[in-house]
This record gives C-alpha cells, structure tokens and sequence, in this order.
C-alpha cells in the first residue's frame, strides 16, 4: 500500500533495532493516501493484534509485525507507487535474522491477497480500497493453475491468515499493545530462527 515513505539502504545496526527505528520514525509518519486511514505503525500493530488473538505461533505473530516494513526501505525510482514489491524487499532486511517461519509468510502475503481475492468474495469484496487498487498492478486474481502452484507452496497457510489479518488492520482509533512490547517477541524469534520448514503448526484462527 502506497504509504511512499523512502529510506536509503540499512546500515550497521542490529536488524531488530533497525526494524524497530523503522517503524518507531517513518512509520508514524500519515500515509499519503487518505484512504488507507492509519500510519503504517498501527497498522502494523493491529495486524499483530489479530494474530495474538488468532492465538497464531509466535513467528506468524511477528511476521505480522513485520510484513509491510519493506514499504520503509528505499525503493527503485521505477517502482509504481501502488506496488512497490514491499513483501520481496523487506527479505533483504530481515533475512539474516529470522527463519522461514517468519519470512515466508511475509514473501507470499501478496500472494495470499490475489489467492483469496480469487477464492473468497467476501473477502474481495471487502478489501480496503487502497489493496483493491493495487490488485491488478500485483497480477490480479489468480488462474486456476496459479490456485493449485499457490496452495501446494510452504507457508501458504500461514500467508492467507496473514493475509486476512493484514486486510482487516485499517481501523482508526483502534486501541493496540505499544510496539515496544514486541520486542521481546522479536528477539526471541529471532534467536529461535530456523532455516527450513516446521512441521505441525496447527491450525490458525482467522476473523
């Protein structure tokens, strides 16, 4: 989602400073779209919140955390500005620190949107306007090949909760824990970050 903030590259800090820097400074920061309704901060809080509530693992709920810190990190100038490949940027950033636990859920999270834009009409009827603008830009609705390659791919599961979650997060207003009470959550995962697929997650509750 266009919140068009730009930074230049990560320096030397510890990831999980930088991330929390992220957020705490250009992410309180209005989105340039009005439509969007809260800074990327809450919105990224209230993601989180839902995954607490979802009772999702706690590499999904810091996943949630994350997901959109890409949008914070400079862009090429090509970029469109309703698609800017957050979801794949941020991986630089965060992948020397977290597993794929959190990672691929954040990779696929756009993913997830054209899957269930495809395979729910209630959730693509109900998309914020600013995701419903940037759809098409992302590939649009998925073919019934792209449907099977989708759901047959690791995480993707975890990428649609994700999903879910991310979607319903544009509430102004909305109460939410302080961000530095994640980060506790986040260097946890972080040191608990593993390099292949877990096995035995469980099932997610979504809204």
């Amino acid at each position: 989602m266009p919140w068009g903030l730009g930074l230049s590259g990560p320096g030397a800090l510890d990831v999980v400073v930088q991330v929390i820097e992220l957020l705490d400074g250009p992410g309180r920061r209005p989105p340039r779209d009005p439509q969007i309704g809260v800074s990327l901060l809450t919105h990224v809080l209230q993601t989180a919140q839902l995954a607490e509530r979802a009772r999702a693992p706690r590499a999904l709920v810091a996943a949630a955390l994350l997901h959109d810190v890409g949008h914070l990190l400079a862009r090429p100038a090509e970029a469109h500005p309703c698609d800017d490949v957050h979801e794949l940027r941020a991986l630089g950033l965060l992948g020397s620190a977290f597993g794929r636990d959190v990672l691929e859920p954040i990779r696929l999270h756009v993913q997830a949107k054209r899957y269930l834009c495809t395979t729910d009409p209630r959730h693509a009827a109900a998309l914020p306007p600013a995701a419903r603008a940037s759809l098409a830009l992302q590939g649009g609705r998925m073919s019934r090949d792209e449907i099977w390659l989708f759901e047959d791919t690791p995480y993707a599961e975890q990428a649609v909760a994700l999903r879910r979650w991310d979607d319903a997060a544009h509430v102004p207003g909305k109460a939410t824990a302080p961000l530095e009470s994640f980060i506790d959550l986040l260097q946890e995962v972080r040191l608990d970050a593993g390099g292949a697929p877990r096995a035995g997650l469980g099932p997610i509750d979504t809204p």
